[in-house]
């Protein structure tokens, strides 16, 4: 077995792992800095919404022009008085984009394109797009995106319960609201395919949230019939048990998307492939990050909060005191043990943090299967 799926294996049966929930206001501070540093990035920038929201016209140039983007940007802006984008296709025409001019206008500026590229009139094909079009894509874009917010809180508060809903629901404003600061910070064109990229990561940040809290949900039943675990150290089992299979599906579907944004849009000159490819990517980052950083242990703070839960604390803590007082080795060191097969004290067992003691005495102490 490799190195990495070792590694993975021995998270999963809680040989080793990392304590996300008791460092949990590390994260929430990381996050906190990076949601603060987007919204004031979307306040003091904004978005630069593409022609598709703001309307105006798109100019196509004939194969094999001999002028350059620099040249066609600097010839329509002077042409249009308004900002340009240019870009060069694969077959060699150019794309310019103008937004916020009228029909009328329209007419003008590509006479004007024509004489400055030396080029028929007619060999330059223009599209008028208007802002109404616009206007109801991202009116639609927010109806869905209210509506698949809703049905995600009442399927999760059905299938699990209200505060994971709850959970969910803050990691999903947490990604979109760095994903939209991001795009707001680089400056990149917000079109049609940004929005699709935008409700896509959605989909994937609820699915890899989801795993965790469906472990948690198994590993947490009857955890007040034991003296074991706390429901924070269960919640922490559970990110680490499920750790391995989010890096991996993250880094897999992060490969084809770095290779779009990075390749296709830097490399090869595809611009519009940026639209899509830059929110997909920071999405899909930002999902597996508030999945294991955020959502989980915030579902934990919400559930210590509960009387029997903070009962439950209070029994564990003390029997760790007690253990520690008279050297006892803690009871904490099996990774799973079926719900039937209880313990000495009598209470049920559950998967939980394997705990390894500072020093183990063999033969000394109570064992750690049935009494016989």
């Amino acid at each position: 077995m490799s190195k990495l799926g070792n590694l993975g294996a021995r998270l999963h049966r809680g040989e080793v792992g990392y304590d996300f929930v008791g460092n949990r206001k590390i994260w929430y501070g990381i996050s906190i800095l990076i949601t603060i540093t987007a919204i004031l990035g979307l306040a003091v920038r904004g978005l630069n919404m593409g022609i598709e929201f703001q309307g105006g016209a798109v100019f196509t140039t004939p194969k094999h022009m001999t002028a350059s983007v620099a040249q066609t940007e600097s010839f329509a802006e002077e042409a249009s008085g308004h900002d340009a984008i240019v870009q060069k296709l694969g077959d060699g025409s150019l794309r310019i984009q103008i937004a916020g001019i009228d029909t009328d206008k329209s007419d003008s500026i590509k006479d004007e394109l024509s004489k400055d590229l030396k080029v028929d009139s007619e060999q330059i094909n223009a599209d008028l797009v208007g802002p109404s079009w616009g206007d109801q894509i991202a009116n639609k874009a927010w109806q869905g995106l209210a509506i698949f917010m809703i049905l995600v809180v009442i399927y999760l508060a059905i299938a699990f319960e209200w505060r994971m809903a709850l959970a969910a629901l803050v990691a999903l404003i947490h990604d979109i609201t760095i994903t939209t600061g991001i795009y707001a910070l680089v400056g990149f064109e917000v079109t049609p395919g940004t929005v699709i990229g935008l409700l896509t990561i959605l989909g994937y940040s609820l699915y890899d949230t989801v795993v965790v809290f469906d472990s948690l949900k198994e590993q947490t039943k009857d955890i007040t019939k034991q003296t074991r675990w706390t429901y924070s150290d269960v919640a922490n089992r559970s990110i680490n048990s499920t750790l391995m299979r989010s890096i991996n599906t993250t880094a897999v579907a992060l490969l084809p998307v770095a290779g779009l944004l990075f390749i296709g849009g830097g490399v090869l000159g595809a611009g519009m492939l940026n639209d899509i490819s830059l929110s997909l990517f920071v999405g899909l980052a930002a999902g597996a990050y508030s999945s294991i950083f955020i959502a989980t242990p915030l579902v934990a703070d919400l559930k210590e909060r509960e009387p029997q839960m903070k009962a439950l604390r209070k029994r564990v803590l003390a029997k760790r005191a007690q253990a520690a007082a008279t050297g006892e080795p803690l009871e904490t060191d099996r990774v799973a043990q079926p719900l039937d097969d209880e313990p000495d004290d009598g209470a049920p067992a559950v998967v939980g943090p394997r705990t390894q003691p500072a020093s183990r005495s063999r033969g000394r102490g109570r064992p750690s299967g049935k009494r016989r």
